[in-house]
């Protein structure tokens, strides 16, 4: 869990992780909901530095749908040269030829 998390927040992302638990997902993957649940609400709040995902999306979505933000937080975790330059097309396309 983050430091920059409220109290709150950590009850609430205890809460979410129970529930998701008792209906039957992996222990990780309850993780990875509650804390996803929580971010979410405090970039609602605005109580984040950056009101735009650090993240790189949905991995259930296609990168078609996702934003070209979170195209580029997948380019930079695959070390992908050169992708500052590149359009969300071509940021795609270095993604899928990368994976």
């Amino acid at each position: 869990m983050a430091k920059s998390w409220s109290n709150k927040d950590e009850r609430q992302y205890e809460k979410i992780k129970e529930s998701v638990q008792e209906r039957g997902k992996s222990s990780s993957r309850a993780k990875e909901i509650a804390a996803r649940t929580v971010n979410k609400q405090r970039r609602i709040e605005g109580r984040t530095p950056s009101p735009i995902t650090q993240g790189s999306g949905n991995p259930n979505t296609s990168l078609e749908s996702r934003t070209k933000q979170e195209i580029y937080n997948r380019a930079k975790d695959l070390k992908i040269p050169q992708r500052s330059k590149m359009s969300k097309a071509e940021l795609i396309e270095a993604v899928r030829n990368s994976s």
